[in-house]
């Protein structure tokens, strides 16, 4: 029985060719059809196909490398939540990817959106959404962003801490609010993108009381509805699990609140954090079993604790965009270097170096995150070899994929592909050694269209203030 690598492939007879737990696959021309958006495939000459779009066309049009979002499949996985939770509210985290085009799919569809800066809801707004169906999180909200989200007639704001109470007090306006508290569940997931346990940022410990009183206070002040709580326990998870836990200690809150300050709260979010398939070791559940599961889970709890199931909402970001976008890079050099391991076998691993990295990708480097890629530009029928694909970034640790098998004839000129990059990549893109971000182009039925432009010189050139004196004076610095 062959033993799979993240890449999905596996060797008829098993045979070791690089770390313990990755085996050369059957065919690196094939896709992993669950690591890909539904429209992406290989042609007759072995290129990658997108939305209809040949990717080498793509990048003779567009440059590399590019982000290419299918627009099928984005709205396709926008449907599939928002018909699956149908008894829910279905809020598009839109800290995973949003631009303008991006938020007017999201109103099409019938999705609220969620927002965590005063930037992306000016973006939600230009795109068309309603105000009414945008929340807005964020753990250190200002009082010029609150005044402005209350302003604009924003849906929902999710309270943080003591001080945004106090801020939205002075703001003296109505508002509608939901309370984000920490049930103290450790996620199966990265540090960093856990967040419901107690040493971290976000929201009021129910442990601690701070989220009892801070419920207290927002119904004690003017000009506040308090709709509910919020729960959010952390990304990239691929079981109920946690979720169960999580809506057990806040429904007991709930149920507290009631109990205790007779208010019975209509609303209650889930969060999101939903996982995807970067590589074949990741399983995650579709729209229809988390609905399923979430909603029973609600019941049962209701049930016990003897109060009204509270409305439902929830917060997928990744779930959506993630495998709905890969990335195409150009090859620019190959090198082989000799790995650690038994003398008489001598491990190799190729070095593939493209023309991104972590300016376009930090994944890989600040989380330890596993991808899977592609050749995308020709069919080979070369041996594969255990190969690294990496940027052109001054970092040793610049890696895009850390372990992947590649045909052996990768050359400089070649195009690679890597699927599931939808997901925060762009959002979290910077200008690192003055890289300039790539253009994001969305692909349907043949035709490509750019939804996010090329960054150029002149946009970096922008910022930068000459050191002249007129510029020292403007900026208010003496001499």
């Amino acid at each position: 029985m062959p033993t799979a690598h993240p890449s999905g492939w596996a060797h008829a007879d098993g045979a070791l060719r690089g770390p313990h737990w990755l085996r050369e696959p059957a065919d690196p021309n094939e896709l992993v059809a669950q690591l890909w958006s539904s429209t992406a495939h290989k042609n007759d000459d072995g290129a990658l196909v997108v939305g209809g779009v040949d990717l080498r066309d793509l990048v003779a049009e567009h440059g590399s490398p590019a982000y290419v979002l299918d627009e099928d499949d984005f709205r396709g996985r926008a449907r599939a939540f928002r018909d699956a939770f149908s008894a829910f509210d279905v809020y598009y985290a839109g800290k995973a990817f949003l631009c303008t085009t991006i938020a007017s799919w999201i109103a099409e569809e019938g999705l609220c959106l969620d927002v965590c800066s005063n930037s992306e809801l000016t973006v939600a707004l230009r795109g068309g959404v309603d105000p009414a169906r945008i929340g807005y999180h964020g753990n250190n909200k200002t009082t010029a962003e609150l005044r402005r989200a209350v302003e604009a007639g924003v849906g929902r704001i999710v309270v943080d801490s003591f001080h945004e109470i106090e801020r939205l007090v002075e703001i003296a306006g109505a508002a509608r609010v939901m309370l984000r508290v920490t049930a103290g569940v450790e996620a199966h997931t990265h540090e960093y993108i856990a967040t419901a346990h107690e040493d971290q940022k976000f929201g009021f410990s129910i442990t601690s009381g701070d989220a009892f009183e801070a419920v207290r206070r927002v119904l004690a002040a003017p000009g506040l509805e308090l709709l509910g709580l919020h729960s959010h326990i952390g990304s990239q998870i691929f079981d109920s699990s946690g979720f169960e836990v999580a809506a057990r200690r806040v429904l007991a809150l709930h149920a507290r609140v009631s109990d205790e300050l007779s208010v019975d709260l209509p609303e209650m979010d889930l969060g999101g954090g939903f996982g995807i398939a970067y590589t074949t070791q990741d399983d995650p559940s579709d729209p229809a079993q988390l609905a399923t599961e979430m909603s029973k889970i609600v019941e049962h709890e209701c049930k016990a604790l003897g109060i009204d199931e509270p409305r439902l909402s929830i917060e997928p970001g990744r779930a959506i965009v993630g495998p709905s976008m890969c990335t195409v890079y150009e090859v620019g050099t190959v090198k082989e270097v000799v790995l650690d391991g038994p003398k008489e076998t001598k491990p190799r691993r190729t070095y593939v170096s493209v023309d991104g990295g972590m300016s376009d990708n930090i994944r890989t480097a600040l989380y330890d995150a596993d991808y899977s890629c592609t050749l995308a530009s020709r069919r080979s029928d070369a041996p594969a070899v255990l190969a690294r694909v990496v940027g052109k970034h001054c970092e040793a640790g610049d890696i895009v994929v850390k372990d992947e098998f590649l045909p052996g004839d990768v050359a400089p000129g070649d195009l690679v592909a890597v699927p599931g990059t939808g997901a925060y990549c762009r959002s979290m893109a910077s200008n690192y050694n003055h890289a300039l971000r790539p253009p994001v182009i969305a692909v349907r039925d043949g035709v490509t269209r750019v939804v996010v432009r090329r960054e150029t010189e002149d946009d970096l050139l922008a910022t930068d203030v000459a050191g002249t004196d007129d510029a020292r004076h403007t900026d208010g610095a003496s001499s």
